[in-house]
């Protein structure tokens, strides 16, 4: 009997990942979703796929799934991921996901390692192929006695050029939930020496301008905290460590005006009966005559501004209804982001990934290092978040059940047993970073 995967979710950027599991591998892959039709669609067809329904919180189910597979592949929200891991330790499991590492899920690292399991993390996208690509420059460097005295890293899905139609300069590709919760997050970084400390509401108040080569201008906000990698990537007395998101123009500016007026409050509410121009003046403490004036004075911008018009163009002024009854202004905000900024048939996606590396040489001088990704959906087929996102776990379980990846605890992807054959099967899909060095 072929060994199983268990793979948990059938999301936005499952599909790259279970093509491949079925196709390049000899195992069974179960899915198990929530919602079994869709864990159907992406199995049919296929001898060796299987679907069920699933849902995580049934622990009694989850146990049992989990002790009869070889490897769990989780890619359902980051909040169930230390349950998932858990049932994993339990039953001596694999475990591999594409989120970033909770202090929840950091505690199981001494009972994984006694315990001989791998809990592999942060091996998607952001984080993943950025944590990969960076170790690759940072060891090559150290490899040559250099020092690295810079860190920068920013990365971003966003539409390609042609398909940037909306006021939002956006379109999701993965959970519109997800990227507002994320858009909640507190950041930290350290920038020539000097540590920052970004609280939740004033994240996009931090913005800056980046350029990526190939791919043109973009703004740029902290991403999470960057300082834990300082250790991660080896880096003990880098100046500056920032890791940041891209977004095109007004994204920041927009953002920080939600989350000031209270549109990013996950707190549920009673909506019965109100209308978005009804909703919008509750939530900024205004009568709903006037909203879109009254709008412009509470965010204290203009009428005619930007701001405004992508609120407009969401329909947060307009008569209609909210569907749902009972929600938290944030689902209200993300159920509209959903339905108005989606990919057309046939549009594509674009991922940019750039770092930028000082490295001191001593003697022989600074040298600056970058490395860029610009990978872009297939019209009609996987995007590119999909691709970026799930074909880096897809191939780190065939790693680890072919025994080429033999390692224990709670580990990210950057040693060279793990990047290393991951980063080189990636470039054979045609997902590669191009390097370039210059004098700094």
């Amino acid at each position: 009997m072929p060994a199983e995967i268990l793979v948990l979710g059938a999301g936005m950027v499952a599909k790259p990942l279970v093509d491949y599991l079925l196709t390049r591998t000899r195992y069974r892959v179960k899915v198990a979703s929530r919602t079994v039709a869709k864990a159907e669609a992406l199995v049919a067809g296929r001898e060796r796929g299987l679907a069920q329904t699933l849902n995580v919180d049934d622990r009694e189910r989850l146990d049992a799934d989990v002790a009869a597979a070889d490897l769990v592949v989780s890619l359902v929200p980051y909040v169930y991921h230390v349950a998932v891991a858990e049932r994993c330790l339990a039953h001596g499991k694999p475990f591999v996901a594409t989120s970033y590492v909770s202090e929840e899920m950091r505690a199981l690292d001494g009972p994984a390692r006694g315990a001989g399991v791998l809990l592999l993390n942060e091996i998607g996208l952001d984080p993943g192929v950025d944590h990969m690509s960076a170790m690759r420059i940072i060891h090559a460097a150290q490899n040559k006695g250099g020092r690295v005295v810079s860190f920068r890293s920013y990365c971003g899905g966003l539409p390609a050029p042609e398909a940037n139609t909306n006021p939002w300069g956006y379109k999701f590709s993965w959970s519109p939930r997800a990227v507002i919760l994320a858009s909640r997050s507190a950041a930290r970084y350290l920038e020539e020496g000097r540590e920052f400390d970004v609280p939740g509401e004033d994240l996009f108040a931090d913005c800056r301008p980046v350029t990526v080569p190939g791919a043109g201008d973009f703004e740029c906000y902290p991403n999470r905290d960057s300082l834990p990698y300082i250790a991660t990537y080896g880096l003990e007395g880098v100046e500056t460590m920032f890791r940041g998101t891209l977004r095109n123009a007004g994204w920041c500016e927009t953002w920080l005006t939600l989350s000031k007026l209270g549109f990013l409050d996950d707190r549920r509410q009673d909506f019965a009966g109100l209308s978005y121009r009804s909703f919008t003046a509750r939530i900024i403490g205004s009568g709903a005559a006037e909203i879109k004036k009254e709008f412009a004075a509470r965010a204290g911008v203009a009428e005619d501004s930007d701001i405004v018009a992508r609120l407009e163009w969401l329909g947060f002024f307009s008569d209609e209804f909210i569907p749902k009854a009972e929600a938290a202004p944030m689902d209200v905000l993300a159920a509209r982001l959903e339905r108005k900024c989606r990919y057309e048939e046939g549009e594509r996606d674009m991922v940019a990934l750039h770092h930028d590396v000082d490295v001191d040489y001593g003697t022989a001088g600074r040298q600056k290092v970058t490395s860029t990704l610009l990978e872009f959906g297939i019209p009609a087929g996987d995007t590119a978040m999909a691709r970026t996102v799930s074909l880096p776990a897809a191939i780190a379980a065939r790693l680890i059940l072919e025994g080429r990846i033999e390692l224990a605890g709670v580990r990210v992807p950057t040693v060279p047993e793990i990047y290393g054959p991951v980063l080189d099967e990636l470039a054979a899909f045609g997902i590669e970073c191009a390097e370039a060095t210059r004098p700094a």
